[in-house]
């Protein structure tokens, strides 16, 4: 989602603190150190540069950092910070002054939610890709009745949705036959069954569902409507057709 004018500029405007905090603070550092330096000290030995980074005194010198106050004979040594994680400190905020600008100004960056949403457009093509690729591999021949609980939840779904104004909420039956009997019109068994519901009975106002749902889908409510099977719900209609035992 695009930024608004507003929301740049104040995300702009703390990058902005950000840098000046940075500066101020390396400033106010090296004037504390220039200022805890006494002039009539001698001149101290040039270090190394590991010993600058380091920032450690070496044991003789270190009468010279006892503060004034004892607690119980307990001295305290007056060491500055390390100059090494002084450093790590101003890295983390450079860090984090370029990562908002790369992720949250620019958005170039891929951030959770852009990966969370690229991960899902991506399973959804997988998906659309799966179903293309078997679900025309079910047909009159060789449909199976389904019996996996989230099939048959899928086919009640289905039910549902597209066949209850006919058969009822419980496959009673209403402006078409009654499904929870042992009479059928056009056959009672999954491959009867597949076959009305893809191509309907266009001469007593059943529609081919061929065109809406996918063989797979067609499978699973046919599975589902076998389920209705000596249901025995109330208000069902009249037997039609001949029985399939």
């Amino acid at each position: 989602m695009a930024l608004t004018f507003m929301e740049i500029w104040l995300i702009s405007l703390i990058f902005l603190t950000g840098i000046i905090i940075l500066v101020v603070t390396l400033q106010l550092n090296a004037a504390l150190k220039k200022l805890s330096q006494d002039p009539q000290a001698p001149a101290e030995e040039e270090l190394s540069w590991w010993e600058k980074f380091k920032g450690l005194k070496p044991l003789e010198q270190e009468r010279e950092l006892i503060m004034e106050h004892t607690y119980d004979g307990i001295a305290e040594l007056d060491n500055p910070t390390p100059p090494w994680f002084m450093y790590l400190f101003y890295s983390t905020i450079i860090f984090g002054l370029i990562y908002g600008a790369y992720y949250h100004v620019y958005q170039d960056g891929n951030i959770q939610e852009a990966e969370y949403k690229t991960e899902v457009a991506a399973a959804e093509k997988a998906r659309e890709a799966y179903m293309k690729k078997f679900a025309n591999s079910v047909n009159e021949d060789n449909v199976v009745v389904v019996k996996e609980a989230k099939d048959l939840t899928e086919g009640s779904q289905i039910y549902s949705t597209n066949c209850v104004a006919c058969h009822g909420d419980k496959g009673q039956g209403g402006v078409g036959p009654n499904l929870t009997d042992k009479f059928w019109i056009h056959g009672g068994g999954i491959k009867d069954l597949f076959k009305t519901i893809t191509h309907g009975v266009p001469e007593k106002g059943m529609i081919a569902w061929e065109k809406t749902l996918n063989p797979l889908q067609i499978q699973k409510v046919a599975s589902y409507i076998l389920t209705l099977q000596g249901t025995n719900p109330p208000g069902a209609k009249e037997p039609q057709g001949e029985e399939v035992k």
